[in-house]
C-alpha cells in the first residue's frame, strides 16, 4: 500500500491508481464483454450470407468512370447492403457526405409541398434542424418548400409519448420521423422492440404513413434492424457503424424500393436516381468495411460499457446506465463542469493515433447551435466509429463518447483521463493505491 504525500503530485502513483480503477471496471464488466463478442458471429453470418448470395468477387472492386451507368460494383454493394439491412432496396453512395446528407436526401426526395413531417422523438439532432428549417433561413430548408413540421416531445423517462402520438395520428401524416440514437439529448436510445411497436401502431391507424428511422449509430447493435420490425425507410452514415472504421466517406438509404429511389432522385437528379454515380474504385473498401463492421461495433460497445463504468465509479451520471440495454454506440457522461469537459476531451485527443498533439478547443461547427468541443484523432476525419467524443459547451456539460476499434485503446484513454482529471483538481485525489 502506498500513500500520496499531500501537496505533492506523484505521477507514478496517479498512473497506478488510474490503472487500478479502469482495470477493476473492465474485470467487473467481463461478462458483458463476452456477450458483445458472442453477438459478432450472428451479425457476421448475415454479412457473409449476403456476400455469398450476391456472388461478390474481385471483379466488383473496380468502378466505372464518368456517369457510372451500369456499374456492377455499385449494384452489388447496393444488393449486399439491402440483404444485410432486410431492405427491398438500398443505395450506398460515397456522394453522401454524411448521415445528415443521406437523411436530408430522403426527406427532400419523399416529401412534397403541403406534406407534414412529424418527429415523435422530440427535437432532432442539431444538424437536421437547419434541414427542417428550425434554425436560420434562406438555405432551402424543408419549410421554405412548403413542408410543415411538428414534433412530440419525449416523456420524462426519455421514451415516446404514445398518447400524444395517437392524438397526432387523428390528422393524416405523410411521414413520421424517429431518431434512434440520443443525439445530444440525455435519454436512452430507442430499442428495436419499441421502434417495432411504434411502427405497428402508426401503420394500423394510417397504413400509408411512412415510418422513417434515423439509424445512425444503431447498425449491428441489436439482433434486428428497424426495417425488420416495420420501418419503411432508414438512413445512416458509412463513417459510423457500417463502414467498419475504414470506409472513407459516404452514407446509405434503405427500405421500400420506391422511397429509396425518390431519395436518389434528390441525390442525383430526377430520371437518374440510383442509376448514376461512380464508386471511385473504393468498392473494395466499402465491402471490406461492412465485413469488419460487426467486430468494430462489438469493440465500440465494450468501450462504451467501460466509459460508463469508470465515470459511474467516479460519481458522475451516465446514460445509458451501467448494465442497461444498448441500442446505439453512444455513451453520455454528465460532467457538470466546462473545465472537466475540456480536460476529458484533451486527454482523449492526446490518446489518439492521429493529431495527438492538437488541443481541442470550443468552436462553432456548421449545422450546430452551440460551440462544440470535439476529440477525434481518427484515421477517417470525423469518423465516429473510431474512438471519439464531442460535447456542446452548454450546461450540464454532457460529453458524448462513441466508437472504438479495440477496447485496449479505450482503456488507455480512460487511464490517462483519470490522471488528467486528478491533476486538474476535478476528481478527488486518491490517498492510497
Amino acid at each position: 500500500m502506498k500513500s500520496l504525500n499531500p501537496g505533492h503530485i506523484d505521477e507514478k502513483f496517479l498512473e497506478a491508481w488510474a490503472a487500478q480503477q479502469v482495470d477493476s471496471v473492465a474485470e467487473r464488466l467481463q461478462p458483458f464483454a463476452d456477450l458483445r463478442t458472442q453477438a459478432v458471429e450472428k451479425h457476421l453470418e448475415k454479412v457473409l450470407d449476403a456476400f455469398s448470395v450476391e456472388r461478390v468477387g474481385t471483379q466488383h472492386f473496380a468502378s466505372l468512370t464518368g456517369y457510372g451507368h451500369g456499374d456492377q460494383g455499385r449494384a452489388v454493394i447496393d444488393r449486399v447492403f439491402a440483404r444485410v439491412l432486410s431492405a427491398e432496396k438500398a443505395a450506398v453512395r460515397l456522394q453522401f457526405v454524411s448521415g445528415t446528407h443521406a437523411i436530408a436526401a430522403a426527406l427532400f426526395g419523399v416529401l412534397r409541398p403541403g406534406d407534414c413531417l412529424l418527429s415523435i422523438t422530440g427535437r432532432p439532432y442539431d444538424t437536421l434542424q437547419e434541414v427542417i428549417g428550425l434554425r436560420k433561413s434562406d438555405q432551402g430548408s424543408l419549410s421554405e418548400f412548403g413542408i410543415t413540421y411538428k414534433e412530440i416531445p419525449l416523456t420524462k423517462r426519455g421514451t415516446i409519448n404514445v398518447d400524444s402520438l395517437d392524438q397526432a395520428l387523428e390528422v393524416p401524416r405523410r411521414m413520421i420521423f424517429i431518431q434512434r440514437s440520443c443525439g445530444y439529448t440525455w435519454r436512452p436510445p430507442l430499442s428495436i422492440d419499441l421502434i417495432g411497436e411504434i411502427c405497428q401502431r402508426i401503420h394500423i391507424k394510417q397504413p400509408d404513413c411512412i415510418c422513417f428511422v434515423d439509424n445512425c449509430y444503431g447498425e449491428f447493435v441489436e439482433t434486428k434492424e428497424p426495417l425488420e420490425v416495420g420501418a419503411d425507410l432508414i438512413a445512416g452514415s458509412l463513417i459510423k457503424n457500417l463502414g467498419g472504421t475504414i470506409t472513407p466517406t459516404g452514407g446509405y438509404v434503405a427500405g421500400r424500393a420506391d422511397l429509396v429511389e425518390q431519395a436518389c432522385f434528390r441525390l442525383t437528379a430526377p430520371g437518374i436516381g440510383s442509376e448514376g454515380g461512380t464508386g471511385f474504385d473504393l468498392n473494395r473498401i466499402i465491402l471490406q468495411g461492412l465485413f469488419l463492421a460487426p467486430q468494430m461495433v462489438a469493440e465500440a460497445l465494450i468501450g462504451a460499457d467501460l466509459v460508463a463504468g469508470v465515470f459511474d465509479q467516479l460519481g458522475f451520471l451516465v446514460q445509458p446506465s451501467l448494465g442497461a440495454m444498448r441500442s446505439d454506440l453512444i455513451q453520455a457522461v454528465q460532467l457538470r463542469d466546462p473545465d472537466a469537459l475540456k480536460v476529458v476531451c484533451r486527454a482523449f485527443q492526446r490518446s489518439s493515433p492521429i493529431g495527438s498533439y492538437l488541443d481541442p478547443v470550443p468552436a462553432l461547427m456548421p449545422g450546430y447551435d452551440s460551440h462544440l468541443v470535439m476529440a477525434g484523432g481518427t484515421f477517417i476525419d470525423g469518423s465516429t466509429s473510431e474512438f471519439s467524443a464531442d460535447a456542446p459547451l452548454r450546461p450540464p456539460y454532457n460529453i458524448f463518447v462513441q466508437g472504438g476499434t479495440h477496447r485496449a485503446h479505450i482503456k488507455i484513454a480512460l487511464k490517462r483521463t483519470l490522471v488528467a482529471l486528478c491533476k486538474a483538481g476535478l476528481v478527488k485525489m486518491p490517498q492510497t493505491v
